[in-house]
């Protein structure tokens, strides 16, 4: 099946803005030429207010900050956004809303995550996850959590071309919809949540996977998300479960081949 057709969007495996090719030396000191991953700094606004600068390849700005702002409880589901701008000279991306915005008070509670190129979230978000339950009814079969995994990897990425990078998907049943890729998985994601919010698509029939580990931070995403089932191929911090499990999203790590372990939500997986 060739990518056009197998997602609605993933990277551009062929973009040359997004890779750099060095030379170096082999384990013989023979001289070679690889593919490194281009990482830059992006700085996102909400209307005149700057409210984080990221690391990332950059390749779905405007979906980041949407998705960003959006796992961050500064944009709202029913915000009206006029206007996205996307400096790419000045690595800035500045949304706006019809609704006035002021976050001053809200920055000064940033936590840093345990995230790769360093993500972050808010105080706030943290008590709004404990009150929150996933009341969605989707199942995941038993066979289709290692039919998942085997397409993922299968993929054609810019982690198989470079390496150094994450990748997330959103599944339908056992069919991929979506994919990215970043530096950071919880970049990928929220490049994930940015397009999703824009065209409209449900999120509570969906399957949400990642190669990164499962930490509080990915749980909390896809509970903002309101997506029911999250599966790595990955492990876990204890942490992260203990959200899961209060929230009652299904978690199911260590995804690999035919082998994975449920540590939460076990009941939405048909054996």
């Amino acid at each position: 099946m060739k990518k056009k057709e197998k997602y609605l969007i993933s990277p551009n495996i062929n973009d040359k803005s997004l890779i750099t090719e060095l030379q170096g030396f082999d384990e013989n000191l023979n001289l070679v030429t690889t593919n490194v991953i281009n990482e830059k700094s992006l700085t996102i606004f909400l209307n005149n207010q700057e409210i984080v600068t990221l690391m990332t390849i950059a390749d779905y700005p405007k979906y980041l900050a949407i998705g960003y702002l959006l796992n961050q409880n500064m944009l709202k589901k029913n915000d009206k956004i006029t206007r996205v701008e996307v400096d790419k000279e000045l690595n800035v991306v500045v949304v706006r809303t019809k609704r006035k915005t002021n976050y001053e008070n809200k920055l000064k509670k940033k936590i840093t995550t345990s995230g790769c190129a360093v993500g972050t979230v808010f105080g706030d978000i943290y008590d709004e996850i404990k009150n929150t339950k996933l009341k969605s009814k989707k199942k995941i079969k038993h066979k289709w959590i290692y039919e998942i995994s085997r397409q993922i990897n299968h993929t054609p990425s810019l982690y198989l071309k470079a390496g150094a990078i994450h990748g997330c998907a959103i599944i339908h049943n056992n069919k991929p919809l979506i994919y990215m890729e970043d530096v950071g998985r919880h970049n990928a994601i929220d490049k994930i949540a940015g397009y999703m919010f824009l065209k409209n698509i449900t999120s509570s029939n969906k399957t949400f996977y990642t190669t990164g580990r499962l930490t509080s931070e990915m749980v909390i995403k896809t509970i903002k998300m309101g997506i029911p089932i999250l599966i790595s191929r990955s492990g876990f911090t204890a942490w992260g479960v203990v959200l899961a499990r209060s929230s009652n999203l299904t978690l199911i790590g260590r995804a690999k081949g035919k082998k994975y372990l449920t540590l939460s939500g076990e009941k939405r997986i048909e054996y």
